[in-house]
């Protein structure tokens, strides 16, 4: 028996970063030291921006202090409530090989600032995305029963309880990058 594992996460432009970090310390989520991520996302041969996310299959190479990760998402609820594996790699070059190989072509790189917290089973996310500004995300891993419509409601009760101006999107990182260098 397979055990399918879906990230389920709800996305705000911050407006004010140090009220929002500010309230995330009030209740306990401190975040971690800056990381620098450079994400190159992949998308399935023949698939476009103007086609749905649902259903198709997206990749991403991601270089993080010299660590490779290659990660599948594949959108069921919503774009942002995924059927999600990822492992680590050794040679970035030779994978973004293997997932042209794959039936896969490049789409939009992705470079960001992270920082990180937990809070209870959220796993929290600050990020600065090179075009597109700055993002807070707060995400939870379930398992396939629980849905990802309602587990977001429960994040986004969360995300307004924090009391800071947050302005939802329902967009992911690769669209709000380049939606933003199309303006450029």
């Amino acid at each position: 028996m397979t055990h399918e594992v879906r990230e389920i996460e709800v996305k705000y432009r911050v407006r004010d970063l140090s009220a929002l970090e500010e309230a995330l310390a009030r209740c306990g989520a401190f975040l971690s030291s800056p990381a620098r991520q450079d994400d190159q996302a992949y998308a399935e041969n023949g698939w476009t921006y103007e086609q749905s996310k649902l259903g198709a299959t997206f990749a991403r190479l991601r270089t993080q202090q010299e660590r490779h990760l290659f990660t599948i998402k594949r959108p069921l609820d919503n774009a942002m409530a995924c059927l999600e594996h990822e492992t680590e790699v050794t040679d970035r070059e030779q994978m973004h090989h293997a997932i042209l190989a794959m039936g896969f072509h490049p789409t939009v790189r992705i470079v960001k600032t992270r920082r990180t917290a937990t809070f209870g089973d959220m796993a929290i996310c600050v990020d600065e995305v090179e075009h597109a500004g700055i993002f807070v995300e707060i995400e939870r891993t379930v398992s396939g029963e629980e849905s990802g419509t309602a587990v977001q409601q429960e994040l986004d009760t969360f995300a307004r309880s924090l009391g800071v101006e947050l302005e939802r999107t329902t967009d992911t990182y690769d669209s709000l990058v380049r939606a933003a260098l199309a303006l450029a």
